[in-house]
Parts: C-alpha cells; sequence; structure tokens
C-alpha cells in the first residue's frame, strides 16, 4: 500500500501530487482571468460599434445641427442649448443603449448632457478623431471609471465647419458583475478540471513513485549532491554524452581542458553545436569501438581522449569519455625527440665516419697514398661545399646546424635531403629560433621516413623570412598524405607508420605534426598540407607553415 510518507517526509510522488494539483489550480485561475479579458474584449468591440452609431443618430439630427447654427450665429443663447437639446441627447440613451450622451464643443467644453451635472465639465475625449471630422470609437475614462465610447462630429451644412462632437458611453461591467454572470459555468468546469486533474495527478505520482523507487526528496537532493562532488572533484575532465549526441554531464575540468569555461552552459547542447573542432566532436560523440588513448589537438593543448559506452539495465544511454592534458608531458617528449635525433644524427655521422677511416686504412695498407691524399681532400671539399652552400642562405645557427645535421642522416637512410636555393632565413629570436627548429626537425623527419626506401627518395626544404613571418615548405616524393586524412593528421595523434604490419592507427603515436599544429596555433600562425604535385596527381605530400614574428599567444596566463 502507498504511503505518502517516508521516515517524517512527504515523498517525491506526494510532492508531485501536490504540485500537479497547484498548478492545476492556477491553471484555472488563469483560465478564468483570460476568459474575463476576451469578455471585456468582447464588450469593447459590440458596444463600441453600438455607441459609435448611437453617436452619430444624434450628431444626425436635424433640430441638434440648427441649434448649433443658431448658436454660432448669435440667435439663440449657450445657456439654453442643455436645455433645448437634453430630450434629443436622452433618444441616444432610449434608442441606442448609451448610458449617458453629451455634446462637446471643439475646444472639449460639454454643453449638453444627459446628466445635467457634466455640463461646463472638460470632456474625455481618449485618443478620439471626432476633432478631425471623423468618427471614432475605443476606451475613456470619465470621472475615473472605464468606459466604452462612441464619437461623431458634428458638420455645419452652411460651410462644412466642426460645430461640436456628440459622445455616447457606456461602462465595462464590474468584476463582481462578470463573475457573477459567469460563475455558474466557472464553477462547472472549475469542477471538471479539479477532478481530472487529481485523477492525472495520482496517475503521475504513482509512475513517479516507482521511478524513484519511494525515495523523498531529500534523500534524491544527496545523491546528486553526492554525484556532483564526485564529478567536479576529479582532476581529470569528464564528459558523458547521451545517444542523440547531447552533452549530459561536463565537469569543471573538463570545461577547462574544451575551452568552454568561459561561456554558456554545455550541459544540454548539443555536443556538435559547442564550437569544438569536428575531430574532437567525433572523439566524443562517436560511436562503435571505445577509444584509448587517442590524441588530439584542443586550441593550444595536447589532450589524451579515452571514451566508453554506458548502458543501464542493458540498454546503451551514451558514452562517458575522460580528458587528459598532456601538453606539457607532449613538449617534454618534443625535447626527448631532439635530444634522440641529435643521438641519431651523431651515430650516423659516426658510421659514416668510420666507414671512411675503414676506406682510407685500406688505402693507407695498399700504399695508394695518392687515393687517400684524393679521398680526404673530396670528403673535405663535398663537406665544405654543402656547409658553405646552407650558411649563405640560413643565417640562424641552430636551424642551419639542424639542416646539416638531418642532411647527414638523410644520406645514410639513402634519402636526399635539398635545401632549395631561394631559401632565406636572418637571425632569429631564441623563441622562435626553438620553435621553428622543432617545426622543421618534426617536418623532416616525417617527410624523410615518408620516402625512405623509394627509388630517388628526395626531401625539400625551403625557409623564408619577411617583415611579418616565417615561411617554411617541407615537400617529399613519398605516398603523400590521402585528402580525408589531412586535417585529422594536424588534430589527432596520427601516425602513416604501420605497426606489425597493421593498419594506419590514430592513437599515442604520430604527435610530431600535432605538435607542429600546437606551435603554429600558439603563435598565430598556419599549417596547410597538401599534395606535392600541384596538379593533384599524387606522388608525394607538401607541407607549408608560417609563423608570425609577434609575440606568442597567452595561454592560461602564460606565454
Amino acid at each position: 500500500m502507498w504511503s505518502p510518507l517516508r521516515r517524517g517526509e512527504l515523498t517525491l510522488a506526494a510532492k508531485v501530487l501536490l504540485l500537479q494539483l497547484a498548478v492545476i489550480a492556477t491553471l484555472l485561475v488563469a483560465v478564468g482571468v483570460l476568459s474575463i479579458r476576451q469578455s471585456n474584449a468582447d464588450f469593447a468591440e459590440e458596444r463600441g460599434a453600438v455607441m459609435r452609431n448611437a453617436a452619430e443618430y444624434v450628431a444626425g439630427l436635424p433640430i441638434v445641427r440648427g441649434e448649433l447654427e443658431r448658436v454660432r450665429s448669435g440667435e439663440a443663447e449657450a445657456s439654453d442649448t442643455p436645455r433645448a437639446l437634453a430630450p434629443y441627447l436622452d433618444w441616444g440613451v432610449t434608442a441606442r443603449g448609451a448610458q449617458t450622451v453629451t455634446l462637446v464643443s471643439v475646444d472639449g467644453e460639454v454643453l449638453a448632457a444627459t446628466d445635467p451635472s457634466r455640463v461646463g465639465d472638460r470632456a474625455a475625449l481618449g485618443g478620439s478623431d471626432a476633432l478631425e471630422g471623423r468618427g471614432w470609437s475605443g476606451d475613456v475614462e470619465p470621472d475615473g471609471h472605464r468606459a466604452v465610447a462612441g464619437h461623431a462630429p458634428v458638420i455645419s451644412e452652411v460651410d462644412g465647419a466642426l460645430l461640436a462632437i456628440v459622445t455616447a458611453e457606456v461602462e465595462y461591467p464590474t468584476l463582481a458583475d462578470q463573475v457573477g454572470t459567469a460563475a455558474p459555468d466557472l464553477g462547472l468546469f472549475l469542477g471538471l478540471g479539479a477532478l481530472l486533474g487529481l485523477i492525472g495527478t495520482w496517475f503521475v505520482s504513482r509512475v513517479v513513485r516507482r521511478s524513484t523507487r519511494g525515495l523523498g526528496t531529500t534523500e534524491l537532493a544527496n545523491l546528486a549532491d553526492h554525484r556532483e562532488a564526485l564529478l567536479h572533484a576529479i582532476r581529470e575532465g569528464v564528459v558523458g554524452v547521451g545517444t542523440d549526441g547531447r552533452v549530459t554531464a561536463m565537469n569543471d575540468a573538463a570545461r577547462s581542458t574544451l575551452g568552454l569555461d568561459a561561456g554558456p552552459d554545455p550541459v544540454g547542447r548539443p555536443a556538435d553545436e559547442l564550437g569544438l573542432d569536428p575531430q574532437v566532436v567525433a572523439l566524443l560523440t562517436g560511436e562503435g569501438a571505445d577509444v584509448r588513448d587517442a590524441l588530439a589537438l584542443v586550441g593550444t593543448r595536447v589532450v589524451v581522449f579515452n571514451r566508453g559506452r554506458a548502458s543501464s539495465g542493458g540498454r546503451g544511454i551514451g558514452t562517458v569519455t575522460t580528458l587528459r592534458d598532456r601538453t606539457e608531458l607532449v613538449s617534454l617528449q618534443s625535447q626527448l625527440s631532439s635530444n634522440l635525433s641529435l643521438t641519431d644524427t651523431l651515430r650516423a655521422q659516426t658510421h659514416e665516419f668510420d666507414n671512411r677511416l675503414h676506406t682510407i686504412s685500406g688505402l693507407v695498407q695498399l700504399g695508394e697514398y695518392d687515393e687517400v691524399a684524393a679521398l680526404v681532400g673530396t670528403l673535405t671539399r663535398h663537406r665544405a661545399e654543402i656547409e658553405d652552400y646552407v650558411a649563405q642562405r640560413l643565417a640562424d645557427p641552430a636551424l642551419a646546424a639542424l639542416v646539416l645535421a638531418k642532411h647527414a642522416v638523410a644520406e645514410e637512410r639513402g634519402v636526399t635531403l635539398e635545401l632549395d636555393p631561394g631559401s632565406r632565413l636572418p637571425v632569429l629570436a631564441p623563441d622562435l629560433g626553438a620553435d621553428l627548429t622543432t617545426v622543421v626537425g618534426n617536418l623532416v623527419d616525417n617527410a624523410v621516413d615518408a620516402c625512405a626506401g623509394r627509388r630517388e627518395a628526395t626531401v625539400e626544404v625551403w625557409l623564408h623570412a619577411d617583415d611579418e613571418a616565417v615561411h617554411l615548405r617541407v615537400r617529399d616524393n613519398g605516398p603523400g598524405i590521402p585528402a580525408e586524412l589531412r586535417e585529422a593528421v594536424l588534430v589527432r595523434g596520427y601516425s602513416t607508420k604501420e605497426v606489425a604490419g597493421e593498419e594506419p592507427v590514430a592513437g599515442g603515436r604520430g604527435i610530431g605534426l600535432a605538435l607542429v599544429r600546437l606551435i603554429c596555433t600558439q603563435r598565430g600562425g598556419d599549417v596547410v598540407v597538401d599534395d606535392a604535385d600541384p596538379a593533384g596527381g599524387g606522388g608525394g605530400a607538401e607541407l607549408r607553415v608560417v609563423l608570425p614574428l609577434g609575440p606568442v599567444l597567452v595561454q592560461d596566463g602564460a606565454p
């Protein structure tokens, strides 16, 4: 048996029942008020036409016009007008149903009236057009009482001048009169509405009781408070998305990570309307397999996404995604990658040096001293030519050293690294030089990896600085990047390198291009992925980068 009380308080079902009854009572009262307002509107429309007809009837009487003409010409005294015209004004009352009929001069003074006490008073004409020679009907407030009035001008037959205005008025019925008239019908409708509402709310309360398991509102509030406290206490971002694509939950860490903490509350809004990158929206709402440690670039942050499906009672209710900001970790990874790249460069140079020493040693053992001298001279000239070629075009020592190092690594892997003859780069500010070194290193490494092992594998680098920005182009003759993946490789952690024979994957690998995009975003620049072949025939990839010379964009208060 259902009890409305649970441990001394009303259950949610009982409170819903009471609330529904209060809503029904309020609704019925509102219906009554609207009915009275509609009744007043109907009264104004109907009686306004009648009052205007009454005023026009009186204004059209020849005796009224004649009396006003005599007063105008001086043949009659104005003081005799009330007595002379009173009987004719009464015709508007008796014949047309008006409560009050008055004759008003053009300056607003009452000349005659069915109520003699109003003679000499100022008439309440409201927004009447009668002074302009047109009939009018509308609301007026004589003596503070709201009334419906009709006005008609009295026009001279001699010269068409306006002689006076006839007004006919009837007051609105009082609220008590309206309620008294409508009381039987209102009582019937209120009773039927209350009965139906009681039955409906009782049924709704039963359904609510089953859904809430008979819990009281305090218990439900405590559960919700604990849920909110736990959700917002988690340092990792948590985002819940329903099956309809709308955000159902998002804690403070997730809002900050996604850059939504300054805007409107995202909960309840579609995920694709939050202004996020489509790749990020896909990570939050995508169907199918769960996502594990997927990297994505969100503004100037590198974020790791983990998404799992949520269900209740065996029925899918959406997805839950956790977010971790790994920007600092990626920066450290970039530094480590730079160190590893330097190690590889030194290893390549050591290997090359060992090979040349072995060659020289063999020539010495054979007594071919002229060949030794020729070989040493050739190697020295070749290295000096490369260094001189790079130094003439790249004045920044860090970039020049990087290109020379990458040239050695590329040679060891059978790839020709070419610096475009049109390259020109001055000495850069240390911070810009460090960022550009990271960008060039990542792009060249990716290009070398893409075309290594191919016939006539070539990577071309072009660097140029103008008054506003540094422009970079890295082009290779590798397999290229498919058009449908060009945005993904810059936003998500995507790698085109196969793992143990598997297909290319998106996951924890392939952070290089996302890091390039991060640096460009922080500096207000841009990176574009395109075909190396302008005609779009394939045969390599081309990446173009623009890094402005201005200051780094501020992110979270830090430059």
